[in-house]
């Protein structure tokens, strides 16, 4: 193994199989966002984008009656998904599905939540937003997590991380200002802890690592990737205070409302 070619995409998804969740979050944060959202029943539509291997989706599957469509490009994750669904005997109301977040093969107003943990800062917070807000209903919901600053100081060498990671950060009252120009009602928002990072991602997603380093040894590109991966690890310990994932719940407006 080692001189196998390897992309470092490749390596992310490797590293992220058998995790259960594939960034910051817990079983209790979800249920916390979950306790906003009003109205779901047994006839209820909900999708999961970027929904991973399913580890929160499970969670809402556990806590509401309706059917939940999970929509990921990683057929891998996909395939862990649904033996998960399988698993828990929500098969016949809880699919995951391979596809593009930007390109949903949805009918719109269909959905009455919308639900994406760990993955709309990589896509674009308020274009992203505004696209799925086409796929709710009116009334509908939104729930999302993104990594968003906490203070006003913001230290460069983490604005830096963000944006070569094809990302960003933005404050928590920016984000929600773009959730109401995309068309929602503002409904609530709420800082993840730290154990949702450290316990729940970093710690499990380091035991993948350390696998990945024995099975492709003296591999230029797995060692760069681990190291890249220890940076963030680094980073988060050293300006933790400075930002975190934010929980972004909001409400589809009516047509009139939203010209306003």
């Amino acid at each position: 193994m080692k001189n196998k070619t390897i992309t470092e995409f490749e390596l992310l998804i490797e590293s992220h199989l058998d995790l259960e969740r594939q960034g910051p979050g817990s079983a209790e944060m979800t249920l916390k966002a979950l306790s906003f959202i009003m109205n779901l029943d047994s006839n209820s539509k909900i999708a999961d984008i970027g929904c991973g291997t399913g580890g929160q989706t499970m969670i809402l599957a556990k806590n509401t009656g309706g059917h939940i469509t999970g929509v990921d490009m990683v057929a891998d994750f996909i395939n862990i998904f649904n033996d998960a669904s399988k698993k828990h005997n929500f098969s016949d109301r809880v699919q995951g599905i391979v596809g593009d977040a930007l390109k949903l093969p949805f009918e719109k107003d269909g959905f009455d939540l919308i639900w994406s943990e760990g993955m709309i800062d990589s896509l674009g917070f308020e274009k992203t937003l505004s696209y799925w807000n086409g796929f709710l209903k009116t009334d509908g919901y939104i729930a999302v997590t993104s990594p968003s600053w906490l203070t006003t100081e913001k230290p460069a060498e983490i604005e830096k991380f963000w944006i070569d990671a094809g990302s960003g950060l933005y404050s928590i009252e920016s984000n929600i200002e773009s959730m109401q120009k995309s068309g929602y009602s503002f409904v609530a928002a709420f800082t993840l802890p730290e154990e949702c990072w450290i316990q729940n991602y970093f710690i499990p997603r380091q035991a993948t690592e350390k696998e990945l380093l024995i099975k492709y040894p003296e591999n230029k590109t797995v060692e760069d990737y681990v190291h890249s991966m220890k940076y963030e690890v680094d980073l988060y310990e050293k300006h933790k205070q400075h930002y975190g994932y934010v929980f972004y719940i909001g409400k589809k407006m009516g047509e009139k409302l939203s010209r306003k």
